[in-house]
């Protein structure tokens, strides 16, 4: 009698996880971005499809993109020059200048597992302690860290993945923090 009841568990539970997939994607002809009309929305993969499988993330595009990374549903390439050596580095900084929200952990790792250094240093972030005037105004307006968020990585209305350190508990000092080093080699670019 159980088993039988399995039988339509399952399909139910198929219908309605891909139900409400579709629900978090529009269809390219309808998202205000594409053409209806064009040649693209023929070829063009729907979101949908090529998103529902990803780890889920509850706001912008509904990816959780790291994530994705490091479980391996995803392996993007990591140049389009051979000689190219990409450098994994497991590095936090912490910014202090941040009125009164929580204290600023930007962390390099998740950065460079995608990203050559040369995105962002020395055409967006001068690497030099104190060199770069980051404020809320200045990414809202696509700069820093406005370059990519709220462009192609997470909205910047999740305040608490950046402003993550609380003020009175954070005992270290502002700047680059140590490496913690979780085996032979913290700076590979291995997986």
């Amino acid at each position: 009698m159980k088993l039988k009841y399995c039988f339509h568990v399952i399909p139910l539970s198929l219908v309605f996880g891909a139900l409400a997939a579709q629900q978090l994607w529009e269809p390219l002809a309808d998202d205000g971005l594409h053409d209806p009309e064009g040649p693209a929305i023929g070829v063009l993969q729907e979101p949908v499809d090529a998103l529902s499988l990803l780890p889920r993330d509850g706001v912008g595009n509904k990816v959780s993109w790291v994530r994705a990374l490091r479980e391996q549903y995803i392996e993007p390439r990591t140049n389009i020059f051979p000689e190219t050596k990409i450098e994994v580095i497991d590095l936090d900084i912490v910014m202090e200048k941040t009125g009164e929200m929580p204290l600023v952990r930007f962390p390099h790792k998740p950065h460079t597992e995608w990203l050559d250094c040369k995105n962002c240093h020395d055409k967006i972030f001068i690497k030099k302690v104190d060199a770069n005037p980051v404020n809320m105004l200045a990414i809202l307006n696509g700069q820093y860290c406005g370059v990519c968020h709220g462009a192609v990585a997470f909205p910047l209305t999740e305040c608490n993945r950046c402003h993550s350190l609380v003020r009175s508990s954070f005992l270290g000092q502002p700047g680059a923090q140590p490496v913690k080093s979780s085996g032979p080699s913290s700076t590979s670019n291995s997986q």
